[in-house]
């Protein structure tokens, strides 16, 4: 079913390539594995009981990192509230919703599709945002699960999740163990190679792929809500606010930042902003800057500069 958020073309073909080059990727990855290994059952039940895994469990596996848990409306009324209306406007299906009871102030959209969405905020993110806040942030999380690209980051992120399993392999397997000839040095050293050199591609097209595609949720999202001036003020409150959280904790919290509404970093990132999985604050705030100036939205402190 097509929702009522704007689509984006752009980030469409985005998708498509970066799904395509990664698939071949993919083949080339395991080819390579098989000849190494000389096993293609191993290989191709590793790989594929992996990749159906991720893709089925996502949702779990992301609430159970982050300490996530379903809430019903009783629960809490007010959250329940948004998302509803949210949903009626978008004419999607309403997601699951859940809570993660820690301080930092973050939210994020999990999934294979909209009929199998979790959409998760943090207990921070509730103490310290304005109800028009909210729900910048929550019409942010939900043109990711209608635009389909809580799916394609989930299934794109997989292939760098093996690569790291199997350096780990080439460790740890009994493979390895108690044999020193040049044969298995040649394979350690052949895994070895062909994983990092995968790990590193598949981690610049998903990241490149990420910070287009958080620009384009806070676009549909200020169009769809008509209040752009209320998402660039929850993105400037929150982006504070992570900064001020101690850094242990942010480390934990740092392997889903792909799929957050502010990445768990704490500072505005220099040159490293080109391996982030998110824009920085300025060209957000540009952007809703921009949009709010074309809506006719007056400008408030933050983005009254973008107009």
């Amino acid at each position: 079913m097509q929702s009522r958020f704007r689509s984006d073309r752009r980030l469409t073909v985005r998708m498509g390539l970066t799904l395509f080059l990664l698939g071949l990727l993919y083949v080339a990855f395991v080819a390579a594995l098989i000849v190494l290994l000389k096993s293609w059952v191993l290989v191709v039940v590793l790989a594929g009981g992996l990749l159906v895994a991720q893709y089925w469990f996502s949702d779990r596996i992301a609430l159970y990192a982050m300490k996530g848990r379903i809430v019903e409306r009783e629960e809490y009324p007010e959250l329940h509230g948004v998302i509803d209306r949210l949903c009626a406007v978008a004419d999607m299906p309403k997601p699951v919703v859940a809570v993660s009871d820690i301080d930092m102030p973050n939210a994020f959209a999990t999934g294979r599709n909209a009929n199998n969405a979790v959409i998760c905020v943090t207990t921070g993110l509730l103490r310290r945002l304005e109800p028009a806040e909210l729900e910048g942030v929550l019409a942010h999380e939900l043109s990711h699960v209608a635009h389909k690209d809580v799916a394609v980051i989930t299934v794109a992120s997989f292939l760098g999740v093996l690569a790291g399993l199997m350096v780990r392999f080439a460790f740890y397997s009994q493979i390895f163990r108690g044999r020193k000839d040049q044969n298995t040095l040649a394979v350690f050293a052949g895994i070895m190679g062909i994983s990092a050199a995968v790990y590193a591609i598949s981690f610049l097209l998903i990241r490149a792929l990420s910070r287009y595609r958080e620009l384009a949720a806070d676009r549909a999202a200020a169009l769809l809500t008509g209040r752009p001036s209320a998402l660039a003020s929850a993105l400037t409150k929150v982006d504070g606010d992570i900064a001020r959280i101690p850094t242990k904790d942010l480390r934990t919290a740092q392997a889903f930042n792909a799929f957050y509404f502010s990445p768990a970093t704490g500072t505005e990132p220099g040159i490293s902003k080109y391996f982030s999985t998110h824009p920085s604050l300025e060209q957000r705030l540009d952007q809703l800057g921009r949009i709010s100036a074309e809506l006719g939205e007056a400008a408030v402190p933050g983005i009254d500069k973008a107009g």
